[in-house]
């Protein structure tokens, strides 16, 4: 799953999985939130699969940018 991350205006950084839409979570630094961000990527799709919804297909499980 690609994750994108950016820092907001006010220095915050957020990272989302375009994937799983909703899927975001912010931090003080870049590596808090993308660590925030696959947490909650991995309990939404272990609830999906719980409760036989459908997950997105994947190569890798976490690609992050430079």
């Amino acid at each position: 799953m690609k994750i994108e991350v950016e820092q907001e205006a006010d220095g915050r950084w957020i990272a989302e999985v375009p994937d799983l839409p909703g899927v975001m979570a912010y931090g003080k630094t870049r590596a808090e939130a993308i660590a925030g961000v696959q947490a909650l990527a991995l309990r939404v799709m272990a609830d999906r699969i719980e409760h036989g919804e459908e997950i997105p297909q994947l190569r890798e499980v976490f690609v992050q940018p430079a």
